[in-house]
């Protein structure tokens, strides 16, 4: 598989690092409005993921408010290990990242937006740390029918070793198997199922095929087709966080309505929106998608 180190950038402003244990994490920040509670946006999980995937709401809330988008471990700009990555590596490499943004701005509290898998990291994070957290956003979030394995430590994935060591063993077979899933037309392919149709962002497949042409873009995604990266007990961190939730879904996506009613039961402060996009709402009704948030934002804001 043919790779290159030329990826650009995904998204306007600064783009920053800072070192960890699982290595450098790469993250943008648009500071031109200093003032406010930050804005925290995760992108999602899969073969070719990065900060790109959340680029209409980043680019919606520059100055106006304080706004950041990571590249987690093993995506985008972010140090690519051959390793067997996990929930706990990426809820980790959240934490570190809001203490970051915390030290930067001054600011106790952050308003966080995940969107599919990476919600299961941020709940961790918001459960794990909460007073970090003034609200968690949820955009189609993955992971809500793991009711059978709830209650398992919070270490426990959906791992399978099988699947893993079939996929990595031979590095000739993983390349050859990553060149497969990482071509234009494969991309293409699961981000309309994606989106719920042919209306795909090309910009956004356009930076997937780079990101995952990049050295070492295959390790991430290993973790995450072989279970390694989804959390057993997904569906308890939704139900169990204590911040003011706003759960959004596009009616176009494998989310339901009664997954939202049950996520969301218990929080009295919560808000549920749902479009009729796929799953990333925000790149197709991007002016309903924001108007939604601010609504529920405005509400945070009059309890203070």
């Amino acid at each position: 598989m043919t790779t290159t180190n030329t990826l650009p950038i995904a998204l306007e402003g600064e783009r920053r690092t800072f070192d960890t244990d699982s290595g450098t994490i790469s993250y943008y920040v648009d500071r031109t409005c200093g003032s406010g509670v930050p804005l925290v946006l995760i992108h999602s999980i899969n073969a070719a993921a990065s900060a790109y995937e959340v680029k209409p709401i980043y680019d919606h809330y520059r100055g106006a408010r304080p706004v950041a988008a990571i590249d987690l471990p093993g995506y985008g700009f972010s140090t690519r290990r051959a390793i067997r990555y996990t929930p706990r590596i990426m809820t980790d490499a959240i934490h570190a990242w809001i203490e970051q943004i915390a030290a930067e701005t001054g600011a106790g509290q952050v308003d966080a937006v995940a969107c599919s898998v990476a919600c299961q990291y941020l709940a961790r994070a918001a459960e794990e740390r909460p007073e970090r957290y003034r609200s968690v956003g949820l955009l189609s979030p993955a992971g809500v029918d793991s009711d059978a394995q709830a209650g398992q430590n919070a270490e426990a994935t959906r791992g399978k070793p099988w699947l893993y060591r079939a996929i990595t063993g031979s590095t000739a077979v993983s390349k050859t198997l990553f060149a497969g899933l990482a071509s234009r037309r494969s991309i293409r392919y699961f981000l309309e199922k994606t989106f719920g149709g042919k209306d795909v962002d090309q910009g956004l497949v356009d930076y997937a095929y780079r990101s995952a042409h990049q050295p070492g873009a295959r390790h991430a995604p290993w973790s995450f087709l072989s279970g390694y990266l989804f959390s057993a007990d997904a569906a308890g961190l939704y139900r169990r966080l204590s911040q003011p939730v706003w759960l959004a879904y596009g009616t176009r996506s494998d989310f339901s309505d009664a997954a939202a009613r049950d996520i969301v039961e218990q929080h009295t402060a919560s808000t549920v929106v749902s479009f009729d996009t796929g799953a990333l709402p925000h790149f197709q009704q991007l002016d309903a998608f924001v108007a939604g948030y601010d609504r529920f934002l405005d509400t945070l804001d009059a309890r203070h």
